[in-house]
């Protein structure tokens, strides 16, 4: 019977599309970091009313349900876009990628799934005498932000074994399912059934053109529009349209085409199209216009440290997430045929699993959705995932920084050149 290793090498065409992704999200990470703390600064500053003027400026049709403040059209207008690659990296990883495999599903799927349950049993059993209003951010603490990880990731990963990497891209496109799952069925309100059957019109348009393979922007975006409107208007939060026009491309080539000289599906092409803009343009311009609250006054980081909620969050954030995914993990090679791959160590999981408790982007979301934008708890939710995600990533940094040096020492080890011959050793004893 075959003998499952986790966190093995991946296929060569796997490797190479997983590579661009983590570049790109590398430095979409960058950016988002320089957004949350240009965003900070300035909610902060003499000019704090200004940054507070800017993001609740409204503007668009009352008639479409379209009038929306700048900060809402950045939630749920520009994550539409993060969204909709989410979408697509979830259809090309379950239909073409390593999770089309059971065997190679099974880990990140539960890793991902204990990575959810955790935190939010965390989150709940804090605040269970804080009262309703507090137990709807129950799902805040469960999302992992993978441009944050990564960017982390890439500062102090340079011997780190890429499958590590690969494993947290994987681990986070499933926690990506999950959440939107929370999304659409926990923070959904108001649902209108009449609007939401007018958006699979357009959806139902927009799916047989991308199968026939058209990549016309004047044909696909207007849908694409119309489609996010109105699930919008519906009561289903925007962002479940973008998921749903990501589901609809498909990822492998038309059998017309012919052969590997077909060139890429049409979700690679979109997905290289749109990962730019999502992880540079439509994250960090989300993040600029949430992350902007006082550290000070009545509502800052004081009131937040007596918060239930924001102790919630953090605790979640920094050991119910670790935890989840760690105990999952080693959960599944105990009960299963799965064993790490050789040269690994349970330490190299766990430095994995602490970076998983970098929740940024998606938490900052929910938090919105659960307590809405400018209310107390809101705002110390917003800062207890600053600083748990902060937590969390010094910490991991420490574990795979000390890791990092191991893999660095082993790799001089092997191509040192004992008999001066010029050839390795690690060569020569093969």
């Amino acid at each position: 019977m075959n003998h499952l290793r986790i966190f093995s090498r991946s296929s060569y065409p796997e490797h190479l599309r997983i590579t661009e992704i983590l570049r790109k999200e590398t430095v979409g990470g960058a950016l988002l970091l320089a957004a949350t703390l240009a965003a900070l600064v300035w909610a902060n500053s003499p000019w704090a009313a200004g940054y507070t003027a800017l993001r609740d400026l409204r503007f668009g049709s009352a008639a479409l349900h379209l009038d929306l403040s700048v900060g809402e059209w950045a939630a749920d207008g520009l994550l539409a876009i993060f969204f909709f690659v989410a979408g697509l990296e979830l259809k090309r990883e379950f239909v073409a990628g390593d999770l089309r495999k059971p065997s190679r599903a099974v880990v990140p799927v539960a890793a991902a799934a204990g990575g959810v349950v955790l935190p939010a049993v965390l989150y709940v059993l804090v605040n269970l005498g804080a009262g309703g209003a507090v137990l709807k951010g129950w799902a805040i603490p469960t999302a992992t932000d993978i441009a944050f990880a990564l960017a982390v990731l890439a500062v102090i990963s340079t011997h780190l074994p890429t499958a590590l990497r690969t494993f947290l891209l994987t681990l986070a496109v499933v926690d990506d399912l999950i959440a939107i799952a929370i999304i659409a069925f926990f923070y959904s309100s108001g649902v209108q059934p009449g609007l939401l059957a007018l958006a699979f019109l357009p959806l139902g348009l927009f799916t047989w053109l991308v199968q026939k393979r058209v990549r016309s922007w004047y044909l696909l975006l207007p849908l694409a529009f119309a489609t996010w409107a109105l699930v919008h208007a519906s009561g289903i939060h925007a962002t479940v349209a973008g998921v749903l026009l990501g589901f609809a491309v498909p990822v492998l080539r038309s059998r017309k085409a012919g052969g590997p000289e077909a060139g890429p599906g049409l979700a690679e092409h979109f997905e290289h199209r749109f990962r730019p803009l999502s992880a540079g343009v439509a994250v960090p311009v989300f993040a600029f216009f949430s992350a902007g609250v006082a550290l000070g006054g009545a509502s800052g980081l004081g009131a937040a440290l007596a918060d239930p909620a924001a102790a919630g969050i953090v605790l979640a954030l920094v050991a119910g997430k670790p935890l989840g995914v760690f105990g999952a993990t080693f959960l599944v090679t105990k009960t299963t045929r799965a064993s790490l791959d050789e040269g690994l160590a349970w330490v190299d999981v766990a430095g994995l699993a602490l970076l998983a408790g970098v929740g940024f982007t998606v938490s900052l979301l929910i938090s919105e959705l659960s307590f809405g934008t400018g209310s107390a708890h809101g705002e110390h939710a917003k800062l207890a995932i600053l600083g748990g995600s902060l937590a969390a990533a010094l910490v991991a940094a420490v574990v795979l920084r000390i890791r990092n040096r191991h893999y660095r020492q082993v790799e001089e080890l092997e191509l040192r050149d004992s008999d001066g011959d010029g050839v390795p050793d690690v060569f020569e004893e093969r």
